[in-house]
């Protein structure tokens, strides 16, 4: 039986996913940002992903308090998901 062979597109997507977080935050390198956002440009999913983070991050900045416990390990499921390549669904 063979393995599973990933695709050159699905490897772009799991390069960006890793990076992602550092990405948003202004952190990752020029070349490696540049490389991210090209992806970002032509891949719906990542690009997906990309704003839903966006959006935590603003809406937890907007935050007067502290985060709520059942939210972060939502949160943390979902990241959980997408690092082993899971399907994101809703929780």
């Amino acid at each position: 039986m063979r393995g599973r062979q990933t695709s050159p597109s699905r490897l772009a997507c799991m390069r960006t996913m890793r990076v992602l977080q550092s990405y948003l935050d202004g952190t990752l390198g020029s070349v490696p940002a540049q490389r991210v956002a090209e992806h970002l440009e032509e891949c719906r999913r990542c690009g997906l992903e990309a704003s839903v983070y966006s959006e935590i991050k603003e809406a937890l900045s907007r935050q007067d308090h502290g985060v709520e416990p059942r939210a972060l390990e939502r949160l943390r499921r979902f990241g959980e998901r997408l690092s082993s390549g899971e399907q994101p669904v809703g929780d």
